[in-house]
């Protein structure tokens, strides 16, 4: 009987730790913390076409913003005016504070780059990645 127990005991712990390791779903809350010069986390999965909220806390001593390419366009190696038309959507966040926003997903799924639009901050590494996953 302890045998059994034990065994059923281990293989709920297991389903429990793979449940909790697989990969995230795609989520349509994204809940972002800036510092300087980096967002936390840096990859985020949404569904395609639905409203998402971004929940973005600056933890930083300067400004940032949270943005978001269209599919294919990154800024290169420096964010700059020419850029503007290839920002999906984007928002800014004042040192110390937090904003909360929506956006609609892009309905073409892919790897959409996100960065900081402030200068010199794409340069310092403060990018990521937004991953749009078609519906179910």
């Amino acid at each position: 009987m302890k045998k059994i127990l034990f065994v059923l005991f281990v293989l709920l712990g297991m389903s429990l730790f793979l449940s909790a390791c697989g990969a995230a779903g795609p989520v349509t809350t994204i809940t972002v913390t800036m510092t300087d010069f980096k967002f936390e986390p840096m990859e985020f999965t949404v569904p395609a076409g639905q409203e998402i909220t971004v929940n973005a806390t600056n933890n930083g001593a300067v400004l940032h913003e949270f943005v978001i390419f269209k599919l294919g366009q990154t800024a290169g190696e420096k964010f700059g005016d020419e850029d503007e038309e290839n920002i999906y959507w984007e928002v800014e966040v004042g040192p110390g504070a937090s904003v909360a926003e929506t956006f609609t997903a892009p309905t073409e799924p892919g790897e959409y780059y996100v960065t900081c639009g402030i200068e010199g901050h794409l340069e310092a590494g403060m990018n990521g990645k937004l991953i749009v996953v078609a519906g179910e």
